[in-house]
């Protein structure tokens, strides 16, 4: 049985996008270079060690999205909500990492009632959230293991459903690999 925050295989992705990101910096831009390709209704699953840079990436979506608010870490409050500055939707952000059960135990936070209007972004989503959505967004982050100040992650974009295999027909995963493939 896989942790909670190991990645489990979407053997439906329509693409899968492999990148080094070297710095925090970095990081928030691949958040920003994501929100372009975000939309009201997307789902969002963020994987990696603590550490990884799952809350950074989210503070960049938030900045590309134009919410309102600082994007911090959620891990105690479980769940929040960035209003948009504009007419843009949303940004749902969620730290499932202390929630044991799948989507049962995350019902009370109405995620499904949110889903229409926002962009939920879902840190160790992994076993807990599928049933949301048949469209998301998967992002795995890698990074060296152990005691180390390396800022270097491996980053795995996948987008599973139909949702994101007409995405793979417009230009905005460009944007994404001009990043550098790894």
């Amino acid at each position: 049985m896989d942790a909670p925050h190991s990645p489990a295989a979407d053997t439906a992705a329509a693409f899968a996008i492999r990148l080094t990101i070297d710095s925090p910096d970095r990081m928030q831009e691949l958040g920003r270079r994501l929100a372009v390709l975000l939309r009201p209704g997307d789902l969002v699953m963020l994987s990696g060690e603590l550490g990884a840079g799952k809350t950074t990436l989210t503070r960049g979506l938030g900045e590309g999205l134009g919410v309102r608010g600082a994007v911090t870490s959620p891990t105690f409050v479980i769940a929040r909500v960035h209003p948009p500055l504009g007419t843009g939707p949303a940004l749902v952000h969620v730290d499932a990492y202390r929630l044991g059960g799948g989507l049962d135990e995350m019902e009370d936070l109405d995620l499904d009632v949110s889903l229409p209007d926002s962009v939920i972004v879902v840190e160790w989503g992994d076993g807990k959230v599928e049933e949301l959505s048949d469209d998301r967004l998967r992002v795995v982050i890698e990074r060296g293991v152990g005691d180390t100040d390396d800022d270097r992650r491996v980053v795995t974009v996948s987008g599973v459903g139909t949702r994101w295999v007409e995405e793979t027909q417009r230009p905005g995963l460009d944007g994404l690999r001009a990043l550098g493939e790894a």
